[in-house]
């Protein structure tokens, strides 16, 4: 017979057991790396760059670093990562093939595996008797960690003999130069030094050019193996070296790379179970890790004329190494959904360029001997939609007291600087008069409606195109109910009144000057109301966006959305409709193309009106229509052939991505 203390005995050694069992479980799943899972391979990074600007693959980077990485190509025989690609001159060019390559005496390598991460990058090179395994991750926006692993395969001991050497510099201006185990790297094109660590027991020797390291040898066992790290670090002015030297030399890579792991699972996670229901196929996770990637990618920390951190609309095209302000909004958006922090960076960052009167530079740059910021225009006022939605995510208060007075100043700038007749409706402009810059403004450079276009003068430094737009007007009723938000946020009752009152009276307007009945389409007008200028464009839908139309004109414009043979085409949405004699999406830039931007603001104009099924079948159509933007391999392009889904112009764009990201999650 059992006593009663025995069977209290077993009751608490089965529940221990119990609760081992349930620890080991959570501890397992406190490691577990399945949203990461999704990004393995998600972009193609293999490259050996044959000379400065080759844009022929893809750049790793991460932690806001101004340099990335690239795999070689396996015919190569380079034992080290393609690169570093330095931001940090030249809108981007590439040092050398690699700069710190392994070279193994008698060994040749049979094959070359590689595997990319949002964490990371790992390669493995297989010789007869050798295995080589290389993994790369940033420790800071300054510094790159490079882990070797060299292991005996073979079934005898081996001497191995090893050294360093870089592969011809294909950087202007660089000049190489070393201190015992240390290279330092200078350039005549930027004041950003580059530092190369090796182990203690490399000694290093150098021309301008070119260095070599002794040779090491050491004799392995079968399956014994040799590790050693190598940090790259490229820094500027604004950063200590000496402080970076010491944070590398206190660092163990296999923290800094589980540190990398869990900060790149935990932001996957939360956009991967913020899906929307309807969107739960894997495809859908991976095309988010794809996205995550991207903004990645072009993330940079502050250096020279910028005070925060933020991202290039794309660090693959010359042209785009810098920052916009539109662009920085739709970004911010995107990054709410996982990274608040760096989303208020992003806003941060341009409004350190907010003149007195209001005015938001349109563009900056890091060093202004290579581009001069651009003061002619600003573009759509889309922040405060931004600060709205980052403050939704993590109710940081004092970020709102920091923006709401700046966004405030920079919303009435429009009807300071920006409405010729004074009728409370805005206009694009320049700051120089320019009609070519009044047209950047609209961040439509191109599109029909600014044909016949002409520049009043409505002050000092301040112009305007002879037509009221509708997108602009929908864009400022929409900044006054998120500026009546925050401002309510912050009890600002007398502002609260003021912009909900000025909504409302602008609603009708919207309504009523706007919309062509006949048509069902919104339109751009004259300045004095009457005359609607014609050319239906992804501008049509922006009050849907708003939410300033009525039901009925909602309808109506839905069912041209919805229309095959003008906006729903292969890549639904496009910026203009595909059955006007203008439509060139292969020379038209904003006459034809799909910029996902205009097609996630068509997909929520449909669901801010309740037309939910179609709102799905058109984000499907999207994704599944652009090529390139669901599976692996290939990146996230500018715009889309709206008819065909080929990508066009930039790779690796920014907004893309951060419009992916909202088009699929729940808000």
């Amino acid at each position: 017979m059992i006593k009663t203390s025995d069977l209290k005995r077993l009751f608490f050694i089965v529940l221990s057991i119990l609760l081992i069992g349930c620890k080991s479980k959570n501890d397992k799943k406190s490691t577990d790396f399945k949203y990461l899972e999704f990004s393995e391979n998600i972009l193609n990074y293999q490259v050996t760059p044959k000379e400065k600007f080759d844009k022929s693959g893809l750049m790793f980077s991460d932690q806001g670093a101004w340099f990335a990485y690239s795999f070689p190509n396996p015919k190569s025989q380079i034992s080290g990562f393609s690169g570093p690609f330095l931001m940090t001159q030249q809108n981007g060019i590439w040092s050398s093939a690699s700069l710190t390559n392994l070279i193994i005496e008698n060994n040749s390598w049979a094959s070359h595996s590689i595997k990319s991460y949002n964490s990371h990058l790992e390669q493995t090179f297989l010789s007869d008797n050798l295995e080589l395994k290389q993994e790369l991750v940033y420790s800071s926006g300054n510094n790159a960690i490079i882990k070797s692993t060299i292991r005996n395969i073979s079934k005898s001991a081996k001497k191995i003999n090893y050294y360093f050497k870089n592969e011809t510099l294909l950087a202007d201006g660089l000049k190489l130069s070393t201190d015992k185990n240390q290279l330092i790297i200078n350039s005549s094109k930027t004041d950003a030094i580059g530092h190369v660590v090796f182990p203690n027991e490399i000694i290093l020797k150098s021309t301008d050019n070119s260095y070599v390291s002794n040779k090491i040898s050491v004799e392995l066992k079968p399956n014994e193996t040799k590790e050693f790290t190598i940090s790259q670090s490229f820094i500027f002015k604004e950063y200590s070296w000496s402080e970076e030297l010491k944070a590398i030399q206190n660092s163990n890579f296999k923290t800094i790379l589980n540190a990398r792991k869990l900060e790149k699972n935990a932001q996957l996670k939360a956009i991967i179970n913020n899906r929307k229901t309807q969107f739960s196929d894997d495809m859908y996770a991976e095309v988010l890790a794809k996205s995550h990637l991207t903004l990645q990618n072009n993330w940079r920390i502050p250096a020279g004329e910028i005070k925060h951190e933020g991202l290039f609309p794309s660090y693959h095209y010359k042209w785009f190494n810098g920052f916009w302000s539109w662009d920085s909004w739709k970004h911010s958006v995107g990054l709410s959904f996982y990274n608040t922090e760096l989303a208020k960076k992003q806003i941060k960052l341009m409004f350190e360029f907010q003149n007195e009167d209001g005015f938001v530079a349109d563009c900056v740059y890091r060093d202004t001997n290579i581009e001069k910021h651009n003061y002619r225009d600003t573009k759509p006022p889309l922040s405060a939609w931004a600060v709205s939605k980052i403050y939704t995510k993590d109710k940081d208060i004092e970020f709102v007291k920091y923006m709401y007075p700046k966004l405030k100043l920079y919303h009435q700038f429009w009807y300071n600087k920006r409405d010729h007749d004074k009728d409370g409706l805005c206009e694009y402009g320049s700051t120089d008069g320019s009609l070519i810059a009044a047209k950047w403004e609209s961040g439509m450079d191109n599109a029909i409606r600014f044909d016949n276009s002409k520049i009043l003068k409505n002050g000092e430094n301040a112009y305007s195109i002879d037509q009221e737009s509708i997108d602009l007007n929908a864009y400022l009723y929409a900044e006054k109910n998120y500026l009546a938000a925050l401002a309510a946020v912050l009890e600002k009752n007398e502002d609260v009144q003021k912009f909900t009152k000025e909504a409302k009276l602008l609603k009708t307007k919207i309504q009523t000057q706007f919309y062509d009945v006949n048509d069902g389409w919104f339109y751009d007008t004259t300045l004095d109301g009457k005359t609607f200028i014609k050319g239906e464009g992804s501008e049509g839908w922006t009050a849907l966006w708003a939410n300033a139309a009525t039901q009925k004109q909602a309808e109506s414009v839905k069912e041209k959305m919805m229309n095959p043979k003008k906006f729903y085409t292969k890549v639904p949405f496009q910026t203009m409709s595909a059955d006007h004699e203008k439509f060139n999406p292969l020379k038209g830039y904003w006459r034809g193309p799909n910029w996902l931007d205009q097609a996630y603001f068509g997909v929520k104009s449909l669901r801010n009106y309740g037309f939910n099924e179609d709102a799905d079948k058109a984000t499907i159509q999207i994704l599944k229509g652009a090529s390139g933007i669901l599976g692996k391999g290939k990146s996230i392009r500018e715009n889309y052939h709206p008819l065909t889904g080929k990508g066009l112009n930039a790779q690796n764009f920014s907004w893309s991505a951060a419009h992916i990201i909202m088009l699929l999650q729940n808000e």
